[in-house]
């Protein structure tokens, strides 16, 4: 599994509207100048967290974004498949049912299934305010 930028700027929007939330509704244009991320992707990627339900637009001229929830709210799991999809590490998972005509005969398809259980497990136990706080931690610093 790899995460595409689309995810890890999916996290990087979602942080910086938590971080801001006290200020109202956040222009992504602010984003975009802060984080050095064209507006073009932003609001394609603004658009997928909007449809999730995890963020609220607002036009206008003191209009933006801002979080539907409070920061503790949010898995970086549910953050990350609203940008991705599935986050499945082989296609065979990708939905609930495996549809693989060769499933039963599939000798690593345990070892899929135990590897998809376990990065779920581990994204679905940060919240968006643990990534926040160890950021905060760390001196805000990222690498794209």
């Amino acid at each position: 599994m790899r995460i595409s930028t689309k995810g890890r700027y999916a996290l990087h929007i979602m942080a910086d509207l938590a971080q801001n939330q006290t200020d109202g509704y956040i222009a992504l244009k602010d984003i975009s100048e802060k984080q050095g991320i064209s507006m073009k992707y932003l609001e394609m990627i603004a658009g997928l967290l909007n449809k999730a339900g995890l963020i609220i637009s607002a036009r206008g001229r003191d209009g933006g974004y801002r979080l539907s929830k409070k920061p503790e709210e949010y898995t970086v799991a549910s953050i990350l498949r609203a940008a991705e999809g599935s986050l499945s590490p082989v296609s065979c998972l990708d939905t609930p049912e495996n549809r693989c005509p060769q499933a039963d005969m599939c000798i690593t398809l345990p070892l899929w299934e135990e590897l998809d259980r376990r990065i779920d497990e581990f994204l679905e136990s940060v919240t968006l305010a643990d990534l926040i706080s160890q950021g905060r931690q760390s001196g805000g610093r990222c690498s794209f």
